[in-house]
């Protein structure tokens, strides 16, 4: 089928410099399409026998098709030769040297089956491989056992030393905590207990029954890296940087250990970092403990997080960046909205990450509600690579659907789509689309796509800075307040739904029905990296830097002191605040919750701060139009997705039509802005687009865009 190709657009933008020798090299590289932006697939070697010469087929199968390389993915039971064995790897070698021949690349995907971090079990032959040379480092939970002693009469029981984290007695009346580990001898625990109903917890971290890797311990992490991916470098090495760009990981997550993944060291580096032993927090996990639930919670679960975050995913990056390549990867079950049971801070895991990732796949998840997150973890973090895996087990799609899931992710930021997948045995396919020339459904069009997605990466896959006016604060410090173990949802969906949370509706409401751009802000990100200047928020990343005009602190119960006075000074020198659906009313610091509450109130009465009981499109537009300071960008018909980037001083615009109905949105920007618009579709430029008229303040865009059509907007 073939895919039929765009009507036109038009725009404009800034007044920068950029060299004409700049602009024309990116124009011809994007009627060109060079190698080195086409896509690359995951390449599944699935439950069959790969031989050397039907990996040289395949290969200058995928090159015909346009792909650029290739992430080669072994899985299921069959598959042979046997993983990370001499033929194994003299296989990968027929593909590297194959792949050099033919100009394409390699991502070192790092594991057999997924997730990552075994070494073949799931997915794979069941070995497990990891568990079976480091048992000792293996995935771990965090186990509770409660004992009732009675008021004021001596209790003893038997408790296991090994793995304890915390022996805790709480008064469930009062909340009052002992920390009973000086009254446990070899073993045995003789205390007597005071007046009041108390209850007894012993917290053990134990081995959670996986194969998987301790995620949180960098020793694992190293010795996992040690036998996978040095592997392939002691063998590869000379293609490290040219052939192999990349190295990829496949959905770590804390889900596992039935949502309690914890690890030995946990207490050790704690006190390391803060300066107390957490002990008497541990109740907090699982408990109200009274007045200081809320702060117990937030120091336990932020740090797991860091610890998540500086484990196998920072290890890994480390490990890729040290031999000449770029990593990148994506976490499972992203699309929770309450993430603290799942992925713990779903935005600081991609803090040390090349390339923040996320997989748009098949089972009606609504992963597209979460893209901004992955963009924003990226922009935080100063980073510009965005990935998605895209298009597993959602079926023989039709292209209408292939292309407007692309379009719609690389509005939202992503700029390095992996399609999944094609299959080297095609007659065996799990995860359907097969995304080959074999597969008739999809061969006399694959290549135009490809091409679409080589254009798409042209533009938008490189070190660009984002811009846009307005900043939301992810509301992580109020979900782990709110979060406890082993909630009513169970550990998959995440354990404990917040039903206050609104902060992916702002977002989609803003973008997809409004037209306004937006980047999530991390907490640690607010405190560390933004001052305030002129009325602008600003972010003081080296290439990521922005300035914010509106901040949205979505609904929440808990926002730090720090963020919000910052938020405040923010107010008090002109920028817009709009709080959504409930204040804050706690502090993660216990003692700072009266100063919180006062200054919610006292940014209430300020003219610039906003309140709107539910961010619903029509509250919002409302809200917005009170804004004074003018935006970058502004609808003023019929809104469609855009992202706006600058690049040596000039904007490039990528506006999208990822719906079945024709489109002719009008919005304006402050100046006299002069463009070329560039079809992705096609590869044609055009120097002047009609639809632009300037009436001496600001510039009218009016572009038509038929369905399913996109079209970029590049600043002269």
């Amino acid at each position: 089928m073939k895919y039929l190709m765009l009507l036109f657009v038009a725009f404009t933008s800034f007044n920068l410099t950029i060299s004409a020798q700049d602009l024309n090299s990116i124009a011809k590289e994007f009627q060109s399409l060079p190698n080195e932006h086409r896509p690359i697939p995951l390449w599944f070697w699935n439950n069959t026998v790969v031989a050397p010469q039907e990996i040289k087929s395949q290969l200058s199968q995928i090159k015909k098709a346009g792909y650029g390389g290739v992430s080669i993915l072994p899985f299921g039971k069959d598959f042979k030769p046997k993983y990370l064995t001499e033929n194994y790897f003299e296989a990968y070698r027929a593909s590297i040297e194959e792949a050099q021949k033919l100009d394409l690349r390699l991502h070192i995907y790092d594991e057999y089956g997924f997730p990552s971090g075994t070494a073949g079990d799931l997915n794979g032959d069941g070995l497990g491989r990891f568990k079976q040379k480091y048992p000792h480092l293996t995935n771990k939970r965090l186990d509770k056992t409660e004992f009732l002693p009675t008021s004021s009469e001596s209790f003893s029981t038997n408790i296991q030393e090994e793995g304890l984290m915390a022996v805790v007695a709480m008064d469930t009346l009062t909340f009052r905590r002992i920390d009973l580990r000086t009254y446990l001898k070899q073993g045995l625990l003789n205390w007597q207990a005071p007046k009041g109903a108390w209850k007894i917890m012993a917290f053990h971290c134990v081995d959670a029954g996986n194969s998987l890797m301790d995620y949180l311990d960098p020793e694992a992490a190293e010795l996992y890296i040690a036998m996978t991916h040095e592997e392939y470098f002691k063998r590869f090495g000379s293609h490290f940087g040219k052939v192999v760009e990349g190295t990829f990981f496949d959905e770590p997550t804390m889900y596992y250990a039935e949502g309690r993944t914890w690890t030995p060291k946990f207490n050790e580096k704690f006190e390391e970092k803060h300066g107390f032993d957490p002990a008497l927090l541990y109740p907090a996990l699982w408990y109200d403990i009274g007045e200081e639930t809320i702060e117990a919670r937030n120091y336990l679960h932020s740090f797991r997080s860091d610890l998540f975050a500086e484990g196998y995913i920072k290890k890994v990056n480390e490990w890729s960046n040290k031999h000449g390549v770029y990593a990148t990867g994506h976490l499972d079950n992203e699309e929770i909205l309450n993430a603290v049971g799942t992925s713990g801070d779903f935005m600081k895991a991609f803090k040390y990450l090349d390339a923040p990732g996320i997989d748009k796949i098949g089972g009606s998840r609504p992963a597209e509600r979460f893209y901004k997150l992955i963009s924003s973890a990226a922009y935080n973090w100063d980073k510009y690579r965005v990935m998605s895996e895209t298009y597993g087990d959602m079926g023989n799609i039709s292209w209408n659907q292939i292309y407007s899931i692309a379009m719609d992710q690389y509005a939202k930021g992503i700029n390095t789509l992996i399609p999944h997948a094609v299959w080297y045995n095609d007659q065996n396919v799990t995860f359907l689309p097969e995304l080959s020339l074999r597969n008739p459904l999809y061969a006399d069009s694959l290549r135009i796509f490809t091409d679409y997605l080589t254009r798409l990466n042209v533009v938008l896959k490189n070190d660009a800075r984002w811009l846009g006016d307005i900043a939301i604060l992810y509301p992580i410090q109020s979900m782990q307040g709110d979060h406890y173990f082993d909630g009513p949802l169970g550990y998959y969906k995440g354990g404990v739904e917040l039903s206050y949370l609104d902060y992916t509706d702002i977002s989609v409401n803003l973008f997809d029905s409004l037209g306004f751009d937006h980047m999530y802000l991390h907490p640690e990100v607010l405190d560390e990296a933004c001052r305030i200047k002129d009325g602008r928020l600003v972010l003081n990343n080296k290439r990521q830097h922005n300035a914010f005009s509106v901040v949205i602190i979505p609904a929440s119960n808990t926002i730090s002191l720090t963020n919000l006075k910052k938020i405040q000074a923010f107010a008090q020198s002109g920028g817009t605040v709009i709080f959504s659906s409930q204040l804050p009313k706690q502090a993660t610091i216990n003692k700072e919750n009266a100063s919180l509450v006062s200054i919610v109130k006292k940014m209430l009465k300020m003219k610039t701060v906003h309140f709107i009981d539910k961010p619903t499109v029509e509250n919002l537009e409302k809200v917005l139009a009170k804004v004074e300071s003018p935006f970058l960008l502004k609808f003023e018909k019929d809104p469609l997705p855009v992202i706006q980037k600058e690049r040596q001083g000039k904007r490039n615009l990528f506006l999208a039509n990822a719906s079945d109905q024709r489109r002719s949105p009008t919005f304006v920007l402050d100046g006299e802005l002069s463009f070329s618009s560039w079809d992705p579709h096609t590869g044609n430029i055009v120097k002047n687009p009609t639809g632009i008229t300037y009436d001496g303040k600001t510039t009218r865009v009016n572009v038509k865009l038929a369905p399913f059509k996109s079209i970029f907007l590049i600043e002269k």
